[in-house]
């Protein structure tokens, strides 16, 4: 049996660009499927699978996941980018697709079979206030989920009386300033107000917000928050440090990848459990974090590290050491990555949690076979492989939209004008 086609497939059903890897074989029929979403960049992976990935694989026995993966990886010699490793993914779990199916099997049983009946999910709430977001929380909670990421609408700085310069000035054009001096000179812009995020009103209101789900929830739900690596470092660990007495399940994305060296002071000054690893691209990444012990759980999007193929040793390297997984799982996670996340949630016996995303009826019906949400928990179908398919002329009437910033993300800036991380 050799391989005999690789190609990359973009649709988008609910509105988000997808790219999905379909491996055709020798054998009739035999196909697998992997994701490849890089959703800020698609037609960038369609190019590396298209016209790098498939002249290099066409022709090679399926069979050999492991020699493909390490030869394609190295085949660019410069590697580990978000782009070729989204491409590589692909590959990766399409061939273990190909593997279950072969044996008949879903894929977790290839992995040592299940640790779980079933994949508890977390999913989100908020609101514009703390009231709209507790009701946000109860509302999934009757629907049976025990995990839930909270925030609340968060503001910028706005003006105040005292007119400081602290709350959002700009300066004034040449010849507003005509005849002005000192503080004349400049006017409050609340059209940039509006607009702008400022960290440190964040970072005063945060606790408040868990200070009150914790009293008007109680225990009996696990709270969690996702900074998304926007804040300086001092003040995230400030901010870790004033969330301790509201007993997170993790605080996410305390720090950015260039600031990894601060969870060493994070850890001594606080024992809120810690979450990290979205924006890695580098397997390499998260191994001081995780020998050092200095996060909880390992937040990753499966194809940006390169497949289930490393993503299933990284789980197991984070066994030895206390650390739980939490794959990474939104809407720009195709349902095959959603498929993927579950069966390796199945077989890690050190799983935390799993982001849901709830799709679309169009992307169920372009993906049949998608693992079932019930019950605040994912279940598998126990199909073979990775237990879902792909309707390609379905697919192809869900053409990817017109995405601005070519897909990337819209620039989130602070009051004074300057970009701050997404």
């Amino acid at each position: 049996m050799r391989i005999t086609n690789v190609r990359a497939i973009c649709t988008a059903p609910a509105g988000l660009a997808l790219v999905v890897v379909k491996i055709e074989t020798s054998t009739p029929g035999l196909h697998g499927l992997g994701c490849a979403t890089f959703r800020q960049r698609p037609l960038t992976v369609v190019t590396a699978v298209n016209e790098y990935l498939r002249p290099f694989l066409v022709g090679k026995d399926p069979s050999a996941i492991e020699d493909i993966w390490q030869s394609s990886y190295l085949s660019s010699y410069w590697r580990s980018g978000p782009v070729l490793n989204n491409a590589l993914a692909g590959v990766d779990a399409a061939l273990w697709d190909i593997k279950g199916k072969i044996a008949n099997l879903p894929l977790y049983q290839l992995f040592g079979g299940k640790c779980r009946d079933f994949v508890p999910l977390y999913t989100s709430a908020g609101g514009d206030d703390v009231h709209a977001a507790e009701e946000s929380v109860r509302g999934w909670m009757e629907q049976g989920y025990r995990y839930v990421k909270c925030s609340t609408t968060e503001p910028g700085y706005k003006s105040n009386s005292a007119g400081s310069n602290a709350t959002g000035w700009r300066r004034a054009s040449r010849g507003e300033t005509a005849g002005k001096s000192g503080e004349e000179a400049f006017e409050v812009d609340h059209s940039v107000l509006e607009g702008a995020w400022e960290p440190t009103p964040y970072v005063r209101q945060l606790p408040r917000l868990f200070e009150h789900l914790r009293n008007q929830l109680g225990d009996s739900v696990e709270l969690i928050h996702d900074v998304h690596e926007r804040v300086p470092p001092i003040q995230a660990i400030g901010l870790a440090k004033a969330l301790e007495p509201y007993n997170l399940f993790f605080l996410e994305d305390a720090l950015a990848p260039e600031d990894n060296a601060y969870f060493r002071i994070m850890r001594q000054q606080t024992s809120t459990p810690i979450a990290m690893g979205e924006l890695f691209v580098n397997q390499a990444e998260y191994v001081p974090l995780i020998q050092e012990r200095l996060i909880d759980f390992i937040r990753v999007h499966i194809s940006d590290i390169g497949g289930i193929s490393v993503a299933r040793k990284l789980a197991t390297f984070c066994e030895f050491y206390g650390v739980r997984t939490a794959w990474h799982g939104p809407g720009d996670v195709s349902p095959v990555g959603h498929a993927a996340n579950m069966h390796l949630d199945f077989a890690c016996h050190n799983f935390g949690i799993q982001e849901q995303h709830l799709f679309n009826q169009a992307a169920q019906d372009v993906f049949p076979g998608m693992p079932e949400i019930r019950d605040g928990a994912m279940w598998c179908n126990e199909r073979p492989g990775l237990g879902i398919e792909l309707d390609e002329e379905l697919a192809a009437r869900f053409p990817l939209p017109e995405m601005p910033y070519g897909g990337g993300w819209a620039p989130l800036r602070r009051y004074d004008g300057t970009v701050n991380r997404p």
